[in-house]
């Protein structure tokens, strides 16, 4: 018999050839391994929850607890709150564990936003969990722009060198440092914000429901 979940969004772990089904309106996630051999697909468990979900988010693979055997996080959007829900395989090993952390697809792109344009495909670039995700440095981002004077011919040389713009300055990059510094700080504090109204929140909910009963 085929089983068509025609509301559910499709998650495909192909570091562990695992398929999760999230439907929305839904309180339960669905989870298949496949396989090379029929009848490929295989039911592995159900997850519910009290609540249905409004919507899904998949966190990529580089931001698992490898020594907790982690091998996928989601968040649940609810009307007021967003809930983590972490997958995890019940292993006490303290060592790592290969066949559950593949090389997995690490934040740098393959290929350059010109490249994708241009038609051209690369398979990602890969990284290892075994010491734990690090992440690099912000590599910044070039966006290359036309000039409609690049295909007329120049007048004059001397002008083009007049022209030139001068490089930024040490300061400069000092000052915008200091108001991205500014900025996170801001943005934790909003969540630490509403972490604190979250909690509240389930607080308030919890008692309501005991005064219900």
């Amino acid at each position: 018999a085929m089983i068509l979940f025609s509301t559910s969004h499709i998650t495909l772990d192909p570091d562990t050839s695992i398929i999760y089904l999230c439907g929305k309106g839904d309180s339960s996630i669905r989870y298949f391994e496949i396989t090379d051999e029929s009848p490929y697909v295989h039911y592995f468990n159900t997850f519910s929850g009290k609540e249905p979900q409004r919507g899904m988010g998949y966190m990529p693979k580089r931001g698992l607890d490898v020594n907790k055997c982690e091998i996928a996080s989601f968040f649940k959007l609810h009307e007021r709150k967003c809930e983590p829900i972490i997958m995890t395989v019940p292993r006490k090993s303290d060592l790592f564990q290969d066949d559950l952390y593949p090389d997995t697809a690490g934040p740098e792109a393959a290929l350059e936003a010109e490249e994708w344009f241009e038609g051209k495909n690369s398979d990602p670039i890969l990284i290892s969990l075994k010491h734990g995700y690090i992440p690099g440095k912000n590599r910044d981002l070039k966006v290359v722009k036309k000039n409609i004077l690049d295909s007329k011919p120049t007048a004059n040389k001397k002008c083009d060198l007049i022209n030139v713009p001068k490089k930024t300055t040490d300061t400069t990059s000092v000052q915008n440092e200091a108001k991205l510094d500014e900025i996170l700080k801001e943005i934790k504090s909003i969540k630490d914000t509403i972490c604190n109204q979250d909690e509240r929140i389930s607080k308030l909910e919890q008692q309501m429901a005991k005064t219900a009963a």
